[in-house]
């Protein structure tokens, strides 16, 4: 019902900034909740950042990335500031659309690498 495209990721240098975009194409986009999550092989799958009238961001982002959301066009962004090479990993949209309680639909990801 839902479906979600990531894009923006790439290879960038530690300190440097990169934004992450996502499109959807929920109807009711602007009733979402929306996330960012990243993961990498072996490790459990970490939100980063949430928005619904307000904003979460992990401990590990804080300061550094601002997620926001564009209504009109169903796209939400994560501008990631500061990067460090911690921050390497696959980047994935999520859309919360108050069926299942939690993120129910995903994007197929996107992969950010930071270098030393």
């Amino acid at each position: 019902q839902v479906q979600l495209v990531e894009s923006g990721g790439g290879l960038v240098q530690a300190g440097d900034s990169l934004r992450l975009s996502c499109a959807a194409s929920g109807r009711t986009f602007s009733r979402y909740r929306m996330g960012w999550f990243r993961q990498a092989p072996g490790k459990e799958r970490e939100l980063v950042a949430a928005i619904t009238c307000s904003t979460y961001y992990a401990d590990s982002v804080k300061g550094r990335f601002t997620i926001s959301r564009d209504n009109a066009k169903k796209t939400v962004y994560l501008q990631m500031n500061s990067l460090k090479p911690e921050d390497t990993d696959v980047y994935y949209c999520a859309a919360d659309t108050g069926t299942s309680g939690d993120f129910d639909y995903w994007g197929q990801g996107t992969q950010v690498t930071v270098s030393s």
